[in-house]
């Protein structure tokens, strides 16, 4: 379970309020939807109507530049979900009216448009009712003139527009199945649901679509068809499974996606197609393979009395986007949610988390989306904003990665292709502290030139290492470039232990730079030569400890720097020790319980951890002293959660990858090093602040 979903709450019930409420979504619906479906086609809408869609090539042209770089601009969920005094005076979302997109359009283009943002993008609230044909439409009141009306303003201002759905079919469009398909002779929205009219999406306020029939592609194909010819540039599909907090078949709305990627592409409008909320990793290739972006994550936004704050929940980015990081990449983005920085007032954090919140963003490529107020910026947060050195990282299409999150002091990298690094130090922690990036743990050697993005000052030469004092949750942005030849082998990183026996320890690490081949050594003698990125020694003793390095070798004969070593201490003769969560012999405190878990090795798992809940080993048993490779079978269903795990106490920091679809009954794997005593170690599993994982096992 999560604490987090119940923020989607003021979002579902905009969608609700256009889909009817799901306690009426049987028979009886037809009768109380009839009035609202049977509304006049808008000018728009008779615009969609006579619309013709280019050949499939000039559509695949079309999308092959689409993306080559993630989009910025604004987004009007951010003001919508507030409750800070005097933004939604009359309730939930009423901020969101045509005169204040306008108006919001009119500063991006004043303001930020010279820097590269140009979409205005439109969320929940803006449609009310659907057109005879099951086709959204604007609500006449907030938006008098129409969408295609906005999309011409936005459009004479060298502006993109964009634009909200839920998947899946809305109940008032259905009608009773009586809704005749525009453009699709004899097919109405009876042909394209299920028998049994089953649910779908994050709120459960639409009925799943039956894409096996060819009337479910001519529905999609009409209403993309009419944002076509409104001028719209981007779409933003909400609620989608598996993900949006949902899994299971009824959730599954992969065929959506695919649905909506074709019929988006068959306008021959270049409209960018962003996914939302929390998807599960799982799906990633059909993601990439159809949409341009998808959130990782749940809103962003506190839904309080500021936009944001610290804990609730932009923090949670730095664990949930990790899994995500390989999957980034010209035409598909992982989309971090709006970026509320602009304003310190409305924001509801700190000048240094507002630094280290576009910080994140930029080194992970995310879309750059501004979500406040822009006719209130304040100094501050223009400058963070239109920084162009740190625009460019963002555009550079190199994700970073984070060289540990063991601690709350943390550095992240990415080398870039000229050969330099983009580095960010963020200090998670709540004082004052140092946090240092060692060159061969982000590929480098010898002396460097360090430049700070965000003063975009040089700050000189350093060799070896970079540390900077910074405050809580602050952060420093560095583009570091080598002194030296770039086209030597970049160190090997990320070098971890990933299993080991009584006689062999396996490794892994990150791809290095220019790199044909690599040598493992083991205690400074070399052991393996390798091509790829992982290793198997063996011939090892059991209960020893080794130190391992891997160097990386080149086309040209060179070489590279050692990697940073890593020891880790072989299993006892008779093998690895299972240690069940749920054994008697454990200690619950706080609200730990023991749960069946189907998917879980030995069938339970220990849940309710964190907050209170703690699962205490207190027995753990090595013969002797030594860094240990721990597999901890765990159970996560939300987007990413973090463990504290203290042995003998001292902490360790654990963030663990979530499935994004509340899935609780299937476990998952992370092996970490912890350094046990010769004889009985204690390990304990809790977070006091937030929920960790299920903890269902671990072997060590």
């Amino acid at each position: 379970m999560t604490v987090r979903s119940c923020r989607r709450f003021l979002h579902s019930t905009l969608v609700i309020a256009v889909a009817t409420a799901s306690a009426a979504l049987a028979g009886p619906l037809a009768a109380t939807a009839t009035a609202a479906t049977a509304s006049t086609t808008t000018s728009s809408a008779s615009a969609a109507s006579t619309t013709s869609t280019t050949s499939t090539t000039a559509a695949m042209k079309s999308k092959a530049v689409l993306a080559q770089t993630p989009l910025m601009g604004w987004s009007s969920w951010s003001l919508e979900s507030t409750n800070y005094p005097g933004v939604n005076p009359t309730g939930g979302a009423s901020w969101l009216t045509e005169a204040h997109i306008l108006q919001q359009a009119d500063a991006l283009s004043s303001e930020l448009k010279a820097y590269g943002y140009n979409y205005v993008n439109i969320d929940a609230g803006w449609s009310n009712g659907f057109d005879q044909y099951g086709r959204p439409i604007a609500n006449s009141t907030t938006f008098p003139d129409g969408i295609a009306y906005i999309a011409n303003h936005v459009h004479a201002e060298g502006l993109k527009l964009g634009i909200y759905l839920a998947v899946g079919l809305a109940p008032r469009a259905y009608n009773g199945g009586n809704t005749p398909i525009y453009g699709a002779p004899g097919c109405t929205t009876a042909n394209i649901v299920y028998p049994d009219l089953r649910l779908t999406n994050g709120w459960n306020s639409a009925y799943k679509i039956d894409y096996a029939s060819p009337c479910a592609q001519d529905y999609i194909n009409s209403i993309a068809n009419e944002f076509a010819s409104w001028g719209v540039d981007f779409l933003k599909l909400d609620g989608v499974g598996p993900g949006s907090n949902q899994g299971g078949t009824n959730y599954d709305n992969t065929p959506d996606v695919a649905a909506w990627s074709s019929a988006l592409k068959a306008t021959g409008r270049p409209i960018q197609f962003t996914l939302s909320w929390s998807l599960a990793h799982s799906e990633a290739p059909v993601w990439q393979a159809y949409a341009n972006g998808w959130r990782i994550d749940t809103d962003v936004e506190c839904y309080c009395g500021t936009l944001v704050t610290w804990n609730n929940s932009v923090k949670q980015r730095w664990t949930d986007v990790v899994q995500w990081i390989p999957d980034a990449g010209p035409g598909h983005w992982n989309n971090l949610d709006s970026l509320d920085v602009g304003d310190g007032t409305m924001d509801g954090i700190t000048n240094a988390e507002r630094q280290s919140y576009l910080t994140l963003w930029a080194i992970e490529d995310a879309p750059l989306l501004a979500g406040d107020d822009l006719t209130q910026l304040d100094s501050y947060g223009l400058s963070l904003l239109t920084n162009r050195e740190v625009i460019a990282v963002d555009q550079a299409g190199t994700p970073a990665r984070p060289v540990s999150q063991n601690t709350d002091q943390q550095v992240w990298y990415a080398r870039n292709s000229d050969g330099s690094y983009t580095v960010a130090l963020f200090n998670m922690g709540a004082s004052t502290a140092t946090v240092t990036a060692n060159w061969s743990d982000i590929g480098l050697s010898g002396s460097a030139q360090v430049r700070n993005l965000w003063t975009q000052s040089n700050v000189g030469t350093a060799n070896g290492s970079v540390s900077a004092s910074l405050p809580s949750h602050g952060s420093e942005l560095l583009r570091i470039t080598p002194s030296g030849s770039t086209s030597a082998p970049s160190v090997p990183t990320g070098v971890h232990g990933s299993a080991a026996t009584g006689d062999t320890v396996s490794l892994g690490w990150n791809t290095a730079a220019n790199a044909t081949g690599y040598t493992v050594s083991v205690d400074g003698k070399a052991a393996a030569s390798v091509t790829g990125t992982s290793a198997e020694i063996a011939g090892l003793s059991p209960s020893t400890s080794h130190t391992f390095t891997v160097v990386a070798k080149g086309s040209s004969g060179k070489t590279s720097a050692p990697s940073t070593a890593i020891t880790v201490t072989t299993t006892p003769e008779s093998g690895a020790t299972v240690y069940p969560a749920a054994a008697s012999t454990n200690t619950l405190g706080g609200g730990a319980t023991v749960y069946s878990c189907s998917g879980c090795p030995g069938g339970q798992k220990v849940g309710y951890l964190g907050g209170g809940g703690t699962l205490t080993y207190p027995d753990v048993s090595v013969p002797v002293a030594g860094t240990y490779l721990m597999t901890v079978s765990y159970v996560d269903g939300d987007t990413g959660r973090v463990s504290i795990v203290t042995v003998n106490g001292t902490q360790i920091e654990l963030p663990t990858d979530g499935t994004g679809d509340n899935d609780w009954a299937d476990a998952q794997t992370v092996t970490i090093p912890v350094t046990l005593t010769a004889g009985t170690n204690t390990i304990e599993f809790s977070n006091p602040s937030n929920y960790s994982a299920d903890i269902s096992q671990i072997v060590l």
